[in-house]
């Protein structure tokens, strides 16, 4: 298993050879330096960190310029685990998009839009009521009875209310990688993928 730090592009559609319109999202893959290698004896586990995106020295605390430098390579913004790589990495080793092949299928993390503070039908599907009956004058959009009014007299932990929506860890799995663009850094990955636009997001196959 390997992986990268992409950026969100966008979306767009491409055809295929069918002649069937594919709608697809636009990610820039890389490319990515390798910062840390952690091993068993010394960290307790194994894994790669990788960075991404240039950052300036002057928005970078010293103790990631001491980080960056030992890797030889400049600041970054994203920092990032992967648990295997199919090869051998050092320090300082560049990772680009060749690390994955037209029609690989791949899973991808990111960070969904946030909503703020949203009701019940937008933030878990509530259907409302059909009609303005049984006394429902403007109350089309309430979530309705919480639970009996005598015993507990509570409401019970888990009941979907409204609140907070978005801003939250999603990974989609199972996308196929329909086209890769080396000279750009780009791969289009059928599907959506959630996040704004400019959004960091973990490609792994």
């Amino acid at each position: 298993m390997s992986g990268l730090i992409g950026k969100k592009i966008g979306m767009t559609s491409v055809f295929s050879v069918e002649g069937k319109n594919i709608p697809c999202t636009v990610i820039e893959a890389g490319p990515c330096v390798v910062t840390q290698i952690k091993t068993v004896e010394k960290d307790g586990y194994s894994a790669v960190q990788i960075a991404y995106d240039e950052k300036k020295e002057k928005h970078t605390s010293n103790s990631l310029l001491g980080h960056f430098k030992k890797a030889g390579t400049t600041p970054k913004r994203k920092l990032a685990e992967f648990k295997s790589f199919e090869r051998e990495l050092n320090l300082g080793d560049v990772i680009t998009v060749d690390v994955f092949e037209d029609d690989d299928w791949v899973d991808v993390t990111g960070i969904s839009k946030g909503k703020g503070f949203q009701g019940v039908v937008k933030r878990h599907g509530f259907g409302g009521v059909g009609g303005q009956t049984h006394g429902q004058h403007n109350r089309l959009r309430a979530p309705g009875s919480l639970g009996a009014s005598s015993y507990p007299s509570r409401v019970f932990k888990g009941k979907r209310l409204a609140g907070r929506t978005g801003g939250d860890q999603v990974k989609v799995l199972n996308l196929k990688v329909l086209k890769k663009l080396p000279e750009s850094n780009l791969i289009l990955v059928k599907g959506s993928i959630p996040g704004a636009k400019g959004s960091y997001l973990l490609i792994e196959n």
